[in-house]
């Protein structure tokens, strides 16, 4: 069973009917002692970071998240959901995040032919092509973003996934159990469908 956490905010609808069109076995968690049932979790998100967090800790997800990672269990995070990972983000200063992942979360600050928000279709370029997500997808593909704020951490031992808005950015993040998008998977069409077969079949693996 792969657990989608509700904490009031998030993509849940689209995710769980990806998931259920793959045939992927899910289920929308609405408190941490679900997790329990759960071979993997997927966290998604939409809207602010500081909001984000705040709600993640008023449903008592905040620390379940951490010791799940830090368990070894796999984990997704999708969009917002890569974000709150890191320490901190501009977006919301002063607001902690759940710290799995060095360095902060950055407002896109980019020439004026570049809107923000990033809205709309981009490329991945794939860092590690042995990425679980990767499997049968060919490099440079396209998926669909909707975000102005982006993880500092391209280059780092934990970029998997970069794309290119007016700077390089680390779009998709694989570290041992965890892995996570900055786009949107369940909105992708055909290749975000394959991404999330193959999580479907890497936790299976696991």
């Amino acid at each position: 069973m792969i657990g989608i956490i509700d904490y009031g905010m998030g993509n849940l609808g689209s995710v769980s009917n990806a998931c259920r069109f793959l045939g992927l076995p899910c289920s929308i968690l609405s408190s941490p002692q679900e997790m329990d049932r759960c071979r993997a979790v997927i966290l998604p998100g939409v809207g602010a970071f500081g909001d984000c967090m705040k709600n993640l800790a008023g449903h008592g997800f905040v620390e379940a998240v951490r010791q799940w990672v830090e368990a070894g269990r796999p984990f997704l995070g999708i969009c917002l959901g890569l974000q709150l990972l890191y320490e901190n983000s501009e977006e919301s200063p002063g607001v902690a995040g759940l710290g799995l992942e060095p360095g902060t979360v950055r407002r896109f600050a980019l020439p004026a032919e570049f809107k923000v928000p990033q809205i709309g279709w981009n490329r991945v370029w794939q860092a590690q092509p042995a990425c679980p997500l990767f499997a049968g997808l060919p490099d440079g593909a396209y998926f669909y973003f909707v975000h102005s704020y982006y993880a500092e951490a391209s280059g780092a031992a934990g970029e998997a996934g970069r794309t290119r808005y007016g700077m390089d950015y680390t779009s998709v993040l694989w570290r041992d159990n965890v892995l996570a998008v900055q786009f949107h998977p369940e909105k992708s069409q055909q290749l975000g469908l394959q991404m999330l077969r193959n999580f479907g079949r890497w936790v299976e693996a696991s």
